[in-house]
């Protein structure tokens, strides 16, 4: 069955294509896998992410919020204060994250025997 993306204006066919369309690239895991530890602000995952710009985070942040799997929470304060999480679909990747994570420790410990 062919579906459109969100953020996207390509159709796609495949299953495996949509979430790779949603979750692929360099950092949206790996902010998918702070997010997944809590709450974090702006600042916060910057931090935790070593070599992204704030110009990159932002805009995987506002993919992932358009996306549905992000949520970003503004307080009316000054300084503003803004608060990310991870929505239930987001939470949903959780499984696999994990079994992405089990793949990759097998090919670490299989290359380090070789």
């Amino acid at each position: 069955m062919k579906r459109l993306v969100k953020n996207s204006k390509k159709m796609v066919s495949c299953e495996v294509e949509t979430t790779l369309k949603i979750i692929g690239g360099r950092w949206k895991v790996l902010i998918i896998r702070e997010l997944l530890l809590g709450v974090r602000r702006f600042g916060e995952l910057e931090r935790a992410l070593p070599g992204i710009t704030q110009k990159m985070l932002t805009q995987q942040l506002r993919e992932m919020e358009q996306d549905g799997i992000v949520h970003r929470k503004v307080y009316a304060e000054v300084p503003p204060k803004v608060e990310y999480s991870l929505t239930s679909l987001g939470e949903s990747l959780q499984p696999i994250l994990n079994a992405m994570h089990e793949w990759g420790a097998k090919q670490l410990s299989v290359s380090s025997e070789q």
